[in-house]
């Protein structure tokens, strides 16, 4: 378990060392206002949710819970314009299936149906589509979830690059079940269900040609089976989150900022695999900040921690699983790391994205 003695309140105020961001006042939409980072957070709280009516954006999480007459469910809706449509490991199509139960996974839920809703370019090559389309049944059937409605529209060509995908999905919560980013503590213990940046470097060696000794393939899998067996083990669970978009960065400063606690990491502690580490390195990329289509995050008491790590460990999708950090009083709603040396670094979200349109 990580050792959390070193950040202690005598440490150096890191709120002292956060520089303040000039303003973003942008009249247009940029690619960074999709990526997950700080402009997605201010468009989402600045003008989605005012306009809306809806909750404040601290208390937001992958899917929402709802109560209706005899039982809870948790609704999730999902839109993919990953390029290339098909990549190592997966395509837009698995991605679409993959993504939305996923979203209802991180609230608890047994996700069971789905819709599905396609933007079609016109010449679209009708292979390229019939091999989407069937990769988005088969993982459906594979997941066991149902694609039960959906809508087709077809827009010229060059105003659609190909498809774009939107997914909906509606699963059962079970009465009692609170999982949420606002419930972490201090003292819990934070893990990673595998090693990170997986997707979004799979989807950048294929943009830039990049060869490795091995192809990086994308982790885009379900992964509710592996939440179901770690609730069983950890039923405390205060956090899940599958790091998709602004990848573990943003996912734990997100948390960090809706619980009001500090969350440290050891850096060396984090798994990464060999050939996507040699490629961030390439790239002048964090993987930090890479996003994941098929790992999970997950906040439990630490009561609880080794029980949470040995169940995910036992899942074929949590084989490299880690515990990763704590939840510390100390600097809150803020992400810190330890590094290999023993210095620390603030980790903040980004302004915008490393990598666009990779999911």
């Amino acid at each position: 378990m990580i050792d959390t003695e070193t950040v202690t309140p005598s440490a150096p105020s890191f709120s002292d060392w956060a520089c303040p961001l000039p303003l973003r006042d942008y009249p247009t939409i940029v690619l960074g206002h999709g990526g997950g980072g700080q402009l997605s957070a201010e468009l989402v709280e600045h003008l989605f949710l005012p306009a809306f009516g809806t909750a404040d954006a601290a208390s937001l999480s992958d899917s929402t819970v709802l109560t209706l007459p005899g039982t809870r469910v948790a609704y999730s809706t999902d839109s993919f314009v990953v390029k290339p449509l098909i990549f190592p490991g997966g395509s837009i199509g698995t991605l679409a299936v993959h993504g939305t139960v996923n979203d209802l996974a991180m609230s608890g839920a047994t996700p069971l149906v789905l819709s599905a809703g396609f933007i079609l370019e016109e010449g679209l090559p009708m292979a390229t589509l019939a091999r989407i389309v069937q990769d988005m049944g088969a993982a459906a059937r594979e997941a066991g979830v149902r694609i039960v409605t959906g809508d087709t529209k077809v827009v010229e060509r060059g105003k659609g690059d190909g498809i774009y995908i939107n997914t909906s999905g509606i699963g059962v919560v079970p009465a009692g079940r609170d999982i949420g980013p606002s419930r972490v503590r201090t003292g819990d213990v934070v893990l990673v269900s595998g090693t990170i940046g997986d997707h979004g470097m799979a989807i950048m060696s294929q943009r830039e040609g990049l060869e490795f000794e091995t192809t990086i393939t994308s982790d885009s899998a379900a992964l509710h089976t592996l939440v179901a067996e770690l609730l069983v083990a950890a039923p405390g669970t205060r956090a899940l989150r599958d790091p998709t978009r602004g990848g573990v960065a943003s996912s734990l400063n997100e948390i960090a900022r809706a619980s009001n606690v500090g969350i440290v990491v050891d850096e060396e502690k984090v798994p990464v695999r060999g050939p996507v580490r040699a490629a961030c390195e390439l790239l002048g990329l964090d993987p930090f900040f890479v996003a994941n289509e098929g790992k999970l995050i997950a906040i439990v008491p630490a009561a609880e921690a080794e029980a949470a790590l040995a169940a995910m460990q036992a899942h074929p999708l949590g084989r490299d699983a880690a515990i990763i950090g704590a939840a510390v009083e100390t600097h809150p709603g803020m992400l810190v790391s330890r590094t290999g040396i023993g210095a620390r670094r603030v980790i903040t979200m980004q302004i915008g994205e490393q990598l666009p349109r990779i999911c």
